[in-house]
């Protein structure tokens, strides 16, 4: 289909606020496939990252604390001024808390300045702590989008109890970076893959290897990624004399489809969660997903169908299911095999529909 014809199908202009892939993390990644997606598709799609990285000498000021703040936020603001005029739907990537205010809040104002229509795509499984919160200042903010749309069905019921009306799109998985492995069978080499933040709760996937390790002596466990929490995790790994524990640091997007592939068993603790795209990737590598139950992850994770689940902080049950895995015969196959099927749900070829859905409606009212 040539662009002129792309053009005929999608005739509205969206222009997509999110962070930028300088910032790692799973808003840059949905945001940047987001983006290309509907470039490939003939869309006129722009894109204004939450984090711009200022010019020359401002940069050097960046690295001055608080200062960095102030900058940013101020290129962040003008290049919305420029932008937003010409676009007809602003689609604006949010999480909660004093990002909200930081980034989503000053693009949904400048917005309805301009009279553009709004999605406020929320993506934060710290939803309903933020509105519990902050609700007074947050919900009058979150009522100027004309949309609001989330990931999954968890955070649409979540937003449903604070008398906001949400719908779900999937999220993205660009499959061509990953490639199914079949296992005959299942090896103790184990990936955790978030961001080294205290709501992932990275030392209860420890303590569970540490479990794991006493009965298979060659287990090993690689983590992926950095954060705040990173000291924290370190010392107890170093504090427990626990061996074959790789912190590999930021790892680039390119490179997760050939480490997931060198391991088995996808583990994950967190204590709040939405709709993880690393689970997805996961399912897409063939690797096991041992899980807690948190937030919307038993959406997309069903226990004992796709992956297995135990209760917030329980690590001796996440030990349980990892060794089940590497014990029952056949246990590791019937999940992996589920998973790849779920896979489809997450490819352009469907979560287009979602978004082109949306962005009709609002383009006809507008109109």
């Amino acid at each position: 289909m040539d662009s002129s014809k792309n053009n005929q199908a999608y005739p509205y202009r969206i222009l997509i606020v999110a962070p930028s892939l300088d910032i790692m993390g799973g808003q840059a990644v949905q945001a940047d496939l987001l983006y290309k997606n509907l470039q490939a598709d003939g869309v006129e799609a722009g894109f204004v990252p939450h984090n711009p990285r200022p010019p020359g000498i401002l940069y050097q000021l960046t690295k001055i604390k608080y200062v960095r703040t102030l900058v940013v936020s101020i290129l962040y603001i003008l290049k919305l001024i420029y932008h937003i005029p010409h676009y007809d739907i602003i689609h604006i990537f949010s999480a909660s808390y004093m990002s909200f205010v930081l980034a989503p809040m000053p693009a949904i104002l400048l917005a309805r300045f301009f009279d553009k229509k709004i999605v406020l795509n929320y993506r934060s499984g710290e939803c309903r702590d933020h509105l519990e919160r902050h609700g007074k200042f947050a919900i009058p903010i979150l009522k100027k989008a004309d949309k609001i749309v989330t990931p999954s069905g968890y955070l649409v019921d979540e937003f449903a109890d604070f008398g906001l009306k949400a719908e779900s799109v999937f999220n993205l998985v660009d499959f061509s970076q990953f490639e199914y492995r079949p296992r005959e069978k299942y090896e103790p080499r184990i990936i955790v893959a978030r961001n080294l933040e205290k709501l992932y709760n990275i030392p209860t996937s420890i303590r569970a290897f540490q479990i794991v390790k006493e009965k298979y002596p060659d287990a090993t466990l690689t983590v992926i990624g950095e954060g705040s929490a990173e000291v924290e995790i370190k010392e107890l790994a170093a504090t427990e004399h626990i061996a074959d524990i790789t912190f590999t640091g930021r790892v680039e997007r390119r490179e997760m489809g050939d480490l997931y592939n060198k391991h088995d068993i996808f583990l994950n603790s967190s204590d709040i969660d939405n709709m993880p795209v690393s689970f997805l990737e996961a399912y897409a590598c063939g690797l096991a997903v041992v899980s807690t139950k948190a937030g919307g992850i038993p959406y997309i994770c069903r226990h004992e169908e796709i992956g297995l689940l135990v209760e917030l902080g329980d690590y001796r049950g996440l030990a349980r299911c990892i060794l089940r895995i590497l014990d029952e015969n056949g246990l590791g196959q019937r999940l992996t095999s589920t998973a790849q099927q779920e896979c489809k749900k997450f490819a352009w070829t469907s979560v287009r529909q979602g978004w082109h859905k949306v962005y009709r409606e609002l383009y006809h009212v507008k109109k």
